[in-house]
């Protein structure tokens, strides 16, 4: 275990780790511990029961978060021509169409939260892969972040007011942003309850037992709070 922080240890002092708590005492709980000297960020984390290392169980998806992330999403889209003007209309923060733009970000350029690109882009935005693939930039179809031109104004819209990709890890474990502490807690809960609806629905068929395992909210820098994780898929989503 890393040493932690005087902060930090006392913010534990108030988490009761044997105990699962319900949602709602849960947020209140997180924003309580919240120590960093900045808005931090509340994220969800979910203990799947998968098994990551077979295709048939792989859980990745999108959530629209009715209350946003509370931060500005720069968007990045590939697209060239007509597609381009499109983008820029909606507003795109970025648009790259020629292989001087792909160069930029292979020099190691990745200074936006999100990337979209139009299908016919995708043999040049390939090449980048190794690049955006790790930092969860790459575009793809099962996330919807590659589209025909004409849904380029919805979904640059849906980025920008807060929509969040997630995707399994090798541990079989989601980490997905709810907002920040300095919302209230009704927002907060509201966007939990989209995020646990959108992973349910992002079950495997090959996914056997229980599903969801474990539910824990942290804000950043500060302790986890387990959650029961039958209250949580319970919550009604707004």
């Amino acid at each position: 275990m890393p040493k932690r922080g005087k902060k930090y240890l006392e913010a534990l002092k108030k988490v009761d780790r044997n105990r699962l708590y319900s949602p709602q005492e849960a947020v209140q709980l997180v924003k309580e511990t919240a120590y960093a000297n900045f808005d931090a960020s509340v994220d969800v984390h979910i203990r799947l029961g998968v098994d990551p290392r077979h295709a048939d169980q792989q859980v990745r998806g999108v959530v629209l978060l009715p209350h946003g992330l509370g931060k500005t999403v720069r968007v990045l889209v590939f697209a060239a021509g007509d597609a381009a003007r499109i983008a820029e209309a909606a507003g795109a923060d970025y648009v790259i169409s020629d292989d001087e733009g792909i160069k930029k970000i292979q020099d190691g350029w990745t200074d936006f939260d999100v990337a979209i690109a139009v299908p016919d882009m995708m043999g040049k935005v390939g090449r980048l892969g190794r690049i955006l693939g790790p930092r969860g930039l790459m575009p793809n179809p099962k996330t919807g972040t590659v589209v025909p031109p004409e849904d380029l104004p919805r979904v640059i819209a849906e980025a920008k007011a807060g929509r969040a990709e997630f995707r399994v890890d090798k541990t079989a474990n989601l980490h997905i942003p709810i907002g920040r502490v300095s919302f209230s807690n009704q927002a907060l809960l509201e966007n939990l309850a989209a995020a646990m609806d959108a992973v349910k629905k992002a079950r495997p068929t090959a996914a056997k037992g229980t599903y969801i395992r474990k539910v824990t909210l942290a804000s950043s820098m500060g302790p986890g709070v387990k959650v029961d994780p039958v209250a949580a898929q319970a919550l009604e989503v707004a």
